[in-house]
């Protein structure tokens, strides 16, 4: 398992974690793969304004981290299944705060219509997936979090700072296809 403890190995939490899936949606655009994010409403308690992947976490109707994906995209962004093509998921990937999330990545074909619900969505939008395969996109920083210095990952792009876990979560699938652990 892969996670926020990779870069801190005293970040594992103690307590039991709770099971959430994310889509990794890479769009098959003309001028080139892109990877669909969101930006988390600012109201929110958790998480507020930082930029994820569709997702959250598994209900009890769910039965698999696909189902929750595919879900929570749908009541998230309106991006419906027949859009989705689901080809793999990546390792799981556990957060400091207590989440075992699974990247279910998928290719997503238009054309298709986005609603993004405004209370849990203020911005969709879509980056290169060259930009974050390029290992000169992917950077390294620390910051005080609860008192303590953490490292996490970042892959700024334009005026979007993508961070913590969703870039941790990229940084597996760059590993992946790469082949560079």
């Amino acid at each position: 398992m892969r996670g926020d403890h990779t870069l801190n190995p005293d970040l594992f939490p103690d307590a039991p974690l709770v099971p959430a899936a994310v889509l990794v949606p890479i769009v098959e655009r003309e001028a080139g793969l892109t990877v669909l994010f969101t930006l988390r409403a600012p109201h929110l308690l958790n998480h507020a304004g930082q930029i994820s992947f569709p997702g959250g976490r598994m209900e009890p109707g769910d039965g698999t981290p696909r189902e929750t994906a595919l879900r929570e995209t749908e009541e998230e962004i309106g991006l419906t299944r027949d859009r989705i093509e689901i080809i793999g998921q990546l390792e799981d990937y556990v957060t400091r705060t207590g989440f075992r999330i699974t990247p279910i990545v998928a290719v997503v074909k238009p054309p298709f219509a986005l609603r993004p619900d405004p209370v849990e969505v203020a911005e969709v939008f879509e980056v290169p997936l060259d930009f974050l395969l390029d290992s000169a996109n992917h950077q390294r920083h620390t910051r005080l979090i609860g008192g303590r210095e953490r490292a996490y990952y970042a892959m700024p792009y334009g005026e979007h700072y993508i961070w913590g876990a969703t870039a941790g979560m990229l940084k597996c699938l760059y590993e992946l296809v790469r082949g560079d652990p």
